[in-house]
């Protein structure tokens, strides 16, 4: 049994990867491809999924009975005593000074400032009103 997690992939490749597994949501493939099958869908992903990301589990012969893979992927599987975990990145306060840290904005939208902007003070928080 084989999983396979696309993230921002171009549609041939999506297509291209329908021949041999089902996608049973939006850039989520399911199949049992032989090991050989799977090692060279694998490599068609790592070449064609441009600036997107993937995450290939498969069954293996292990405690757990899975492998995971990544691609370009910020979690990272790390090997712990023969159990494979997921590592997430730091947060950006714990990070190290010259690691380089992935770009996401924060805040809030263009939208929701213009749309607090049209309230009256006292409903954003402004002024607070006194109950008598």
């Amino acid at each position: 049994m084989m999983v396979l997690v696309i993230t921002a992939a171009p549609a041939g490749l999506r297509g291209e990867l329908t021949r041999w597994l089902m996608e049973i949501d939006s850039g989520v493939f399911v199949g049992n491809p032989s090991q050989r099958i799977r090692a060279e869908l694998w490599q068609k992903v790592k070449e064609g999924v441009r600036d997107g990301r993937a995450l290939l589990v498969y069954r293996a012969q292990s405690e757990q009975r899975l492998r995971v893979e990544t691609h370009r992927h910020h979690w990272e599987p790390v090997d712990l005593d023969g159990l494979t975990l997921m590592r997430r990145p730091l947060p950006r306060e714990a990070r190290a000074p010259n690691e380089a840290a992935p770009t996401r904005r924060t805040g809030w939208s263009t939208a929701r400032a213009a749309y607090r902007s049209r309230q009256p003070a006292w409903k954003r928080g402004g002024q607070n009103r006194q109950s008598e």
